[in-house]
Formats: C-alpha cells, sequence, structure tokens
C-alpha cells in the first residue's frame, strides 16, 4: 500500500514538473520568435522597399557612351543596391512572353525604349530622397522619363512605421504575459509544498534554508524550459531561412544570439524571482492561513 502510494506522489510530482516546464518553454518559444520578429521588423521593410524598381528610360538618341556612363554612376551611387540596364530588344523579348504573342509583327516596329532599372537601397526609398533622386536623373538630357511607383513607397514607409510601432507594443504585452503564466505556474508548484514548508519553518529552519532547494528546483525547470524553447526556435528559423533565403534572418548571428540569450536569461530570471516571491509569501503565513 506505501509503496503504491509513493509511486503515485512520484508520477504526480513528475506530471506537475513536466506541465511547467512545458509552460515555462511554449512561453519562451513565442516570446522568442517574437523577439526575432521585433528585431527583424526593419529588415523585413528595408527587404520590401529594395524590390521597389525605378525605371530610367532612355532616348532613342542617347549615345553609348552616355548610356555606359549613366550605368557607371548609378552603379558607384550611395543609393545603388543594383542597377541593370535593358535594351529595347530584351524588353520586347519579356513583353512578348508575358501577353504570349510577338507583338511586333503586327506592329512592325519596336515602340519599347532602353531602360536601367534601379533598385535603391532601403535606406534611401522614401518618397523625399526618391523624389530627389528622380528629378536629378530627369535632368539629363538623354534620359526621356524615369518611372516608379509613387503610392507604394509612400504606403510601404507608413506602414512599416505603423507595423513597428504596433509589434513593440504586443512584444511589451507578451513579455508581461510571459511573467505572468510562468509565475503562475511556480506558484502552484510551491503552493503544493506550502505545509512543508511551513513544518521547516516550525522546527527552526531559517527562510534563506528553506527558499534554496525551491529556488535551485525551479531554475532547473527554467533551464529545461529555455533549452526546449531554444530548440523550438531554432527549428523555426531553420526553416524560414531555408524557405525564404533572401530575408538572410540568420545571417546576423550576434543579434541571434541575443535573442537566444535573452530568452534564456529570461527562463533563468523569472523563475527565480517567481520562486523567490512565493516562498516568502508562504513564509510570513501564520499557520491557519494555509488553509485558505
Amino acid at each position: 500500500m506505501g509503496a503504491s502510494f509513493e509511486k503515485f506522489q512520484k508520477r504526480r510530482l513528475i506530471s506537475s514538473y513536466f506541465s511547467v516546464v512545458l509552460s515555462i518553454s511554449l512561453v519562451l518559444f513565442l516570446l522568442g520568435l517574437l523577439g526575432m520578429l521585433v528585431l527583424n521588423s526593419k529588415k523585413l521593410g528595408d527587404y520590401f522597399k529594395e524590390q521597389i524598381p525605378v525605371v530610367v528610360f532612355l532616348k532613342d538618341t542617347a549615345k553609348e557612351v552616355e548610356i555606359t556612363q549613366l550605368k557607371q554612376s548609378l552603379a558607384l551611387a550611395d543609393y545603388t543596391k543594383d542597377a541593370v540596364f535593358v535594351s529595347k530588344e530584351e524588353a520586347a523579348e519579356e513583353h512578348a512572353a508575358t501577353i504570349g504573342e510577338d507583338f511586333m509583327e503586327y506592329l512592325g516596329d519596336n515602340p519599347l525604349q532602353n531602360s536601367i532599372d534601379v533598385r535603391m537601397r532601403a535606406d534611401y526609398v522614401t518618397p523625399e530622397k526618391v523624389e530627389e533622386i528622380v528629378s536629378e536623373l530627369k535632368s539629363k538630357d538623354f534620359v526621356d522619363d524615369v518611372v516608379y511607383d509613387k503610392p507604394l513607397i509612400q504606403k510601404l514607409t507608413d506602414n512599416v512605421r505603423k507595423i513597428t510601432f504596433w509589434v513593440l507594443v504586443i512584444a511589451g504585452l507578451f513579455l508581461l504575459i510571459a511573467v505572468l503564466l510562468i509565475n503562475s505556474s511556480i506558484r502552484l508548484s510551491v503552493y503544493a509544498k506550502r505545509f512543508t514548508i511551513k513544518t521547516m519553518q516550525m522546527v527552526g529552519a531559517t527562510k534563506q534554508f528553506i527558499r534554496r532547494p525551491f529556488i535551485w528546483k525551479s531554475i532547473k525547470l527554467g533551464f529545461f524550459g529555455a533549452i526546449v524553447a531554444m530548440l523550438g526556435m531554432a527549428a523555426v528559423l531553420f526553416y524560414i531561412n531555408k524557405s525564404f533565403p533572401e530575408l538572410k534572418l540568420i545571417e546576423d548571428k550576434v543579434m541571434v544570439g541575443a535573442v537566444f540569450g535573452f530568452v534564456f536569461l529570461m527562463g533563468l530570471f523569472i523563475t527565480w524571482i517567481s520562486t523567490f516571491i512565493a516562498t516568502q509569501r508562504f513564509l510570513n503565513l501564520r499557520t491557519d492561513d494555509l488553509y485558505y
């Protein structure tokens, strides 16, 4: 009878520890992913900004030397990510492939123009800076026109600011929720042993002596919870990086390491402070209050 009761108690204890570790790992996992989103929100915004082309259309009378000089100046400009020259013949082939027929057969001539597709660095993709660059390009005699999606740049700039702000707000709220949830799990774990705490105190054990094993046990649970959370984060980041390599989410090793380090330290810190507060509460309770 005694052996079976002891086994039942051990199973219940293991189940309690498992639930605490699971809750800690899930909360830290979501917190870590949200942290990665916060830190990469600018990178994601920059990626979409750099996909917006500025097309410089050249006049048919433009000389080869003028085109070459413009290509070189664009390639060396601080604002240029890349610049690709597209001849009118290449443009005609692409257009024909898009519409599914050779439009030059019934037009008899190629109405398209030579052009240079310029993709700018994200820091320069703002309505004011792009307009300044476009005005400079239009001032050249051999440039016929410069075309870009102005409404899209304006909308993208505004949305990136809004999204960054709200992601930060949500991250702050989620951090608070994470602290509360982990604290609740730890408090329930300590609550189950409140009579043991009070018994040790009644036989003369100091508060520090009583708290120590509870704190170390919780730190161990926080350690395992953080490890599980980091493994989950690593799997998700690996999958995203493999599916969308152009985002380069794991290229910045320092940033990724900082997020993983933050998750690990949060797992240890929250469990430590929660256990300290929970044990302190039961140490200060009167014996009669333990039953309520």
